[in-house]
């Protein structure tokens, strides 16, 4: 047990004094281009899942 307690010590003690955590700003910039990216990103999965449905449907016609 002693050994948990230390590791939540220094755990902690990183956590507060050796982490440069970032400024409200520069969390409001990542946050915003992480949600940009996210949704050009899931347009490109879309438009890519779209693209490939239409090439098999014609593909598969000629087997029909």
């Amino acid at each position: 047990m002693k050994r948990v307690k230390e590791y939540i010590a220094a755990s902690y003690d990183e956590l507060v004094t050796k982490v440069s955590w970032p400024t409200w700003e520069e969390l409001q910039d990542s946050t915003i281009l992480v949600l940009v990216s996210s949704v050009i990103f899931s347009f490109v999965v879309w438009g890519a899942d779209l693209g490939l449905s239409e090439l098999l449907k014609m593909v598969y016609s000629f087997f029909k």
